[in-house]
């Protein structure tokens, strides 16, 4: 065996070994990152993939089996060992070999460079947010085509891949007409520059004042006046974007500055239309009232101008919001998306707003995650600083098996770009934080909420909310229940599933019951998922806990017919089927639970969607340990800890949903797994 890794070594082996593999992980690297940007279809790159792979064993017996010598290619074996010039060529290869590295290393520095980074200590020469302008117009109604320009500049500076510009999101908290300081915001937003200004609009006439300060000086830069028709106004935004990054001494391609040019319509009735659907779009509060509202607005503006591509886009994305959050979840809705998208592509096949739209849609309406991701690809060449593009990704991620803490940076790179987006922040803390154990950057991100929001009560349970998974230590979120009805009682019904939680960790059979009665008729939560129990379910739950069993039976026997309407209505609805499985679990019906428990993890498997697929195996665990069956209960838990899952300590600890599995050696190794080290 010595002489035979001599030999190995003497006929370049292991160089050829190294060499292959830094060749071919360079050719995957170059794949990946150019194949998407010529419309190369994804399966292009795992062929690539592929071929190396199966090229890597052929290389090394082909280094085994061959030398090259100055008369050419020879067997190995014909070459007398006097004249092998191996060892000559291996000192060749030395030098391929770093020099390759050397490539590799210089293309990782450059993309590291090129790519957005999380909160930068020191804001770049190159930051800067466009704040709200003020509306400076007799008609208050003309605050939203005040927005709409504001907006428009905005979107304009976010296609210079050489600037970084915070998204819309977060510079709308610092509307106009209050006290801003420029230190401050720029603190909040890391950033060196803000653009703020005025619109004021009297008939066919329109006034639009700009001015660029320095946030570390508080200085004024540049300021511009533009008093012209109102037709122009469009032209106006254009000139504003390209002075500001003139000012800021950015690089624009030829492919930017037409984007910048581009006008959004030639319409101006539509564009205040277009103006005020947005701004419905973008509500934290729209809802499905709001949402139908823009649909509206946004017809109209496209009656009026057929080709107003960002019309387009935002209606496939309130269609799609619908369907998404389950407001209107039917194909006729989805229809309506994909139409809007269709036009929108029509219009403008390669525009990055289009790849957007398509990739939204891929994800919502078809759960297609590697085309969605190959079209947000796209979409950042030509929308560098959209953090929608981020955030959409680190969604995406998360559902893919294996790819929760990709989803976590990617959603941190969105906070980079739109700090004060409390949507985002609250899903990194609620969900990606929770479920990969990070409870100390959870608290660190509800923090940020509440410093933004400070009256926000979901935030404000969130963050109580962290001490319970992360300790099993009720106290935080008892308290701040308490103040919460002894301050606000209007609110009761919107923190009673944090109520009921508490309460039945603190095995408060009272405070669960004044918690059931305060929810209403509303559905609730056992424990922050995507799995929604009926009232009658909770009661029964209750009546386990004080081991009245009667009283336990007839809850779940109401309960049961409940949810069997639910499931005659939704048959291939994963969360819903396994609510009946427990329901059935409850009642003894052992055969039955446990098919159905089976059947909503078939539905929505790991595969399928990462995280919910995991809750379907953990309710598969609270299934079987219901009935009995604690070898199946164990071996379906110990899988739903095996990745990021919402089970956390506080839950195992104390919920009595995991009573029927106390005691039981197993399972008390994973709690005790889970504790806080």
């Amino acid at each position: 065996m010595t002489s035979f890794f001599r030999e190995l070594k003497r006929r370049n082996v292991y160089r050829v070994a190294i060499a292959y593999a830094v060749v071919a992980w360079l050719l995957i690297q170059i794949a990946t990152q150019t194949f998407p940007f010529f419309d190369i279809p994804n399966w292009a790159v795992r062929l690539v993939v592929l071929l190396l792979t199966l090229g890597f064993p052929v290389a090394l017996i082909l280094a085994w089996a061959f030398e090259l010598t100055p008369e050419g290619v020879k067997r190995t074996d014909e070459v007398p060992h006097e004249r092998s010039i191996a060892r000559s060529t291996g000192r060749k290869l030395d030098f391929v070999i770093i020099g390759v590295l050397a490539l590799a290393v210089a293309l990782l520095v450059l993309d590291r460079f090129r790519s957005p980074r999380r909160a930068p200590d020191v804001a770049s020469d190159k930051s800067i947010a466009v704040l709200p302008f003020e509306n400076l117009s007799r008609d208050p109604d003309n605050a939203y085509f005040a927005d709409g320009v504001q907006d428009e500049i905005l979107t304009n500076l976010a296609k210079v891949a050489d600037l970084k510009v915070i998204s819309r999101s977060s510079v709308m908290h610092y509307k106009s007409g209050v006290e801003r300081s420029p230190r401050q915001i720029g603190q909040q937003l890391g950033i060196a520059h803000l653009l703020e200004g005025s619109v004021q609009r009297a008939g066919n006439r329109i006034r639009v004042n700009a001015q660029l300060i320095d946030t570390r000086t508080d200085g004024h830069l540049w300021a511009q006046t533009y008093d012209r028709d109102l037709a122009d106004v469009f032209a106006i935004q254009s000139e504003i974007a390209k002075a500001i990054a003139d000012q800021l001494q950015a690089k624009l391609s030829p492919s930017e500055k037409k984007a910048i040019d581009l006008r959004p319509t030639s319409d101006i009735v539509a564009f205040d239309l277009y103006a005020r659907a947005k701004d419905l779009i973008l509500s934290s509060t729209a809802g499905k009232v709001g949402l139908l509202q823009a649909i509206e607005l946004l017809n109209q503006a496209i009656v009026r101008d057929p080709s107003f591509f960002d019309a387009y886009c935002q209606l496939a994305a309130a269609h799609g919001s619908l369907y998404l959050f389950g407001y209107d979840h039917t194909s006729a809705r989805l229809a309506l998306s994909e139409a809007a998208v269709e036009a929108a592509s029509r219009l403008r096949p390669g525009a990055g707003e289009t790849h957007l739209a398509r990739a939204r849609n891929l994800y919502q309406g078809h759960r297609d995650y590697d085309g969605a991701l190959v079209e947000l690809e796209l979409a950042r060449q030509t929308l560098p600083n959209d953090s929608r593009l981020y955030q959409l990704k680190g969604f995406i991620q998360r559902r893919q098996p294996g790819r929760y803490k990709e989803a976590t940076r990617s959603l941190e790179l969105a906070i980079d770009l739109d700090p004060r987006n409390v949507l985002t922040l609250r899903q990194v803390a609620a969900f990606n934080y929770r479920r990969l154990g990070r409870h100390a950057d959870a608290e660190s991100a509800w923090d940020r909420i509440l410093a933004i929001v400070p009256d926000d009560l979901n935030a404000k349970l969130g963050r109580a909310a962290v001490d319970f998974d992360w300790k099993a230590d009720t106290r935080p979120l008892h308290q701040t229940v308490d103040s919460i009805r002894a301050t606000n009682p209007a609110a009761l019904q919107s923190i009673a599933g944090n109520w009921l939680i508490c309460a039945l960790a603190e095995r408060d059979a009272a405070a669960a019951k004044k918690a059931l009665v305060a929810a209403g008729e509303d559905s609730l939560s056992l424990s922050h998922e995507n799995v929604f129990f009926n009232r009658p379910f909770v009661e029964g739950v209750i009546a386990r806990m004080i081991q009245d069993d009667a009283a336990a039976r007839s809850a779940f026997t109401a309960a049961r017919a409940e949810q069997e309407k639910v499931v005659q209505s939704q048959p291939n609805h994963g969360p819903t089927l396994c609510v009946l499985a427990l329901i059935d679990a409850g009642l003894g019906r052992k055969e039955e639970a446990l098919r159905e428990g089976g059947r909503a993890v078939e539905l929505l498997p790991v595969e399928k969607d990462g995280a919910e697929g995991m809750d379907m195996i953990k309710y598969l665990a609270m299934i079987a340990a219901w009935v009995g069956d604690k070898d199946l209960a164990c071996e379906q838990l110990a899988i739903a800890i095996s990745g990021p899952s919402g089970l956390t300590y506080g839950e195992l600890k104390l919920l009595p949903l995991w009573d029927p599995l106390r005691g039981d050696p197993r399972f008390e190794k994973i709690v005790a797994d889970r504790a806080p080290k």
